[in-house]
């Protein structure tokens, strides 16, 4: 195991209630075909970004080296084994002519890198040391100055939720099943980029959903290939515990464009311009194929 992290004493703790944010790490995803917009996020973060004691790039083993060019003292690649049990490994796909990877294991279905990448975001907390996790996908660029501290008020932490806007009621539902709760899907969404999650919360939620399936919660949660990591902690946080510890904010602190057609130079200048006064980043979603050497230049 990597020795810069901290592994959680008590997996089943929860964050005292009105407790502040002592430290606070960015986490970020990514893998190769996202190298160079990995690159300029390091780079905006680098010149935008407070607040955060350290940044850790999550990134499965085939991607070490590249991604490794990317650290320095406050910024960590970390290897998934330290993260994934070793039942789950990662193969060239023949379906892909070998172009791609899937994760295959005899517990779970065959998973794609967006399901992986959605696991390392929970598998950090067992190992990582700060307080606040704040997860920031490797397409986005920050434009703006932006303080982590921004994520606390009065001693809770913002739990972005956009109300009665339930999108992915699959992925709801099988949130809701993993973590016990009634059956159907939310009525609300908890899912975009730039949010925090307290890291106590998150261990805790590894600890129910262990409890209630008597599964390891990796197995638990990838039963079924209609997950999100953002749903999960969502309804954890409002349907276990009641939101403890939190208060709900619909604003969205990065403008992403989802999809639709690629942006030309003045229809990313045009949806910069829109940014609202709050947001501090853009999003460009990587499979829209937006040239990040135009964005660059773009965003100087």
């Amino acid at each position: 195991m990597n020795s810069r992290f901290v592994p959680d004493a008590d997996a089943t703790a929860l964050p005292a209630k009105g407790k502040s944010a002592a430290t606070a790490a960015i986490v970020t995803p990514s893998y190769a075909g996202d190298f160079e917009r990995c690159r300029l996020l390091c780079e905006t973060m680098d010149r935008f970004v407070t607040g955060a004691s350290h940044h850790y790039l999550l990134v499965a083993p085939h991607d070490l080296s590249r991604f490794r060019q990317l650290e320095n003292a406050r910024r960590t690649v970390v290897d998934e084994r330290d993260l994934l049990p070793p039942w789950l490994h990662s193969f060239r796909d023949p379906t892909s002519f070998f172009h791609r990877h899937v994760w295959l294991s005899t517990r779970t279905l065959p998973l794609r890198g967006w399901h992986v990448q959605q696991l390392r975001r929970i598998a950090i907390a067992q190992y990582a040391g700060e307080d606040t996790l704040i997860y920031c996908d490797s397409d986005v660029v920050f434009l703006k100055a932006f303080d982590c501290g921004r994520m606390w008020r009065d001693g809770l932490l913002r739990l972005y939720r956009q109300e009665n806007a339930s999108r992915h009621r699959a992925w709801s539902t099988n949130a809701g099943n993993v973590l016990g709760l009634p059956a159907g899907p939310s009525p609300h969404d908890y899912i975009t980029t730039l949010i925090g999650w307290h890291r106590e919360t998150v261990t805790a939620m590894i600890g129910h959903i262990e409890a209630r399936t008597g599964r390891n919660w990796v197995e638990a949660v990838a039963s079924s290939r209609n997950f999100s990591e953002c749903l999960l902690y969502g309804r954890f946080v409002d349907e276990v515990l009641g939101t403890e510890g939190h208060f709900h904010d619909g604003r969205q602190f990065c403008r992403v464009y989802w999809t639709g057609p690629k942006l030309s130079e003045d229809g990313i200048r045009r949806f910069i311009d829109e940014m609202e006064p709050h947001q501090v980043a853009i999003g460009m979603q990587s499979f829209i194929g937006m040239d990040v050497d135009r964005l660059r230049r773009l965003v100087g």
